[in-house]
């Protein structure tokens, strides 16, 4: 038995003038999921969100929460919460205040509301500071509040817009497993907007890459990771080499002077590619084996750089005609092989690891 998705959105498309912000969006989310929309800035992620609230209707297409049609419903009779990038806290209001705000529009009971706003603050680890103004708090502090502020009344979808965005390095990272576990806990539908791909892969069940108004690929972190869709996704999240190929025969696809075995089933012998390696799956061949181990290229290390929990080593060689690749080495094998800036030595490249897609175009 098939359960119905928690939120359908169907062929949505939003104008702005002569400007498609969002073309043809279709993408249905489960109860209970947390997505985020990824992608640079303008890709229309923050408009998608704006027209699952109501903010900004779209010109045309369909949205469903929970099996009822919202498409034209205004804000208001919508069922979500959403925490913006800039908090909106009200200042002149107390944490308390603030968090009860939702709830007294609702003609709640005052012992109640009292009651909810006390497990709340609790609940995001504040019970101590209900009392305080916005201006008293720190940033993650108005931002635990902001939250607390839109889960208040029990809203079937949570919205956050770039919540982190304004918080020092330090304090995003803790309160990005802070928001992932209050949602575990509580099971709220959750959709975040961010660029930041970290905070996608560590907080998100699935990943929607945007760009130019379209979706690029839909996937768990891992999914987009290891398989991204296109050259765009590949290149946006995490370091990725590419260089140029030729397709040499099924499953064969010729880098500079070496003949690599990769999945290229189905494109033509002679055709432009771009191959797709991630520096940390270029493996250093420890051990040399009797006779050449398939997908094994002699390259010289041009330049070493420590960045703590590795060395990036940029790979150049006679094989590689002119291209360079980077290759992410373990710090204790780079201390046990001696590896250091001029040396030469054979690397792998996992025949599982390479991403083939058609065409030439290098991304950067």
């Amino acid at each position: 038995m098939t359960t119905l998705p928690y939120l359908r959105i169907q062929r949505l498309t939003k104008k702005f003038g002569a400007f498609t912000a969002l073309d043809n969006i279709s993408l249905e989310i489960a109860e209970g999921e947390f997505v985020c929309f990824l992608g640079p800035s303008g890709c229309g992620k923050t408009t998608l969100l704006r027209a699952i609230a109501g903010l900004d209707i779209q010109t045309r297409g369909r949205i469903e929460q929970a099996g009822r049609d919202i498409s034209i419903l205004p804000p208001t009779k919508r069922d979500f919460g959403i925490v913006f990038q800039s908090y909106a806290l009200f200042p002149n209001l107390t944490a308390a205040k603030n968090v009860a705000y939702g709830l007294e529009n609702t003609r709640a009971k005052r012992a109640e509301v009292a009651k909810r706003v006390r497990e709340l603050l609790d609940l995001i680890g504040l019970g101590d500071h209900g009392g305080k103004y916005p201006a008293q708090l720190s940033g993650g502090q108005q931002q635990r509040v902001a939250l607390a502020r839109a889960l208040a009344t029990s809203p079937g979808l949570l919205l956050l817009d770039e919540p982190l965005s304004a918080l020092d390095a330090k304090v995003r990272v803790y309160l990005r497993h802070e928001v992932k576990q209050l949602q575990r806990r509580l099971g709220v539908t959750t959709i975040m907007v961010t660029h930041d791909q970290e905070e996608a892969l560590t907080m998100a069940d699935r990943i929607v890459v945007m760009n130019h108004g379209a979706i690029e690929q839909i996937g768990t972190p891992l999914e987009i990771y290891r398989e991204p869709a296109s050259p765009f996704v590949a290149d946006f999240i995490g370091v990725m080499n590419f260089v140029a190929g030729t397709v040499v025969r099924d499953g064969v696809v010729r880098l500079g002077r070496v003949e690599l075995a990769c999945e290229a089933d189905g494109l033509t012998p002679g055709s432009e590619v771009t191959l797709a390696i991630r520096p940390e799956d270029i493996l250093v061949q420890d051990v040399p084996g009797p006779g050449s181990q398939p997908n094994a290229l002699r390259a010289r290390v041009d330049a070493l750089a420590f960045l703590g929990s590795f060395f990036r080593a940029d790979l150049v060689g006679d094989a590689l005609e002119g291209m360079l690749l980077r290759a992410d080495l373990p710090v204790d094998l780079v201390r046990r092989l001696g590896i250091a800036e001029k040396t030469t030595m054979s690397f792998l490249l996992p025949r599982e690891r390479i991403r083939v897609y058609p065409g030439s175009a290098i991304h950067r």
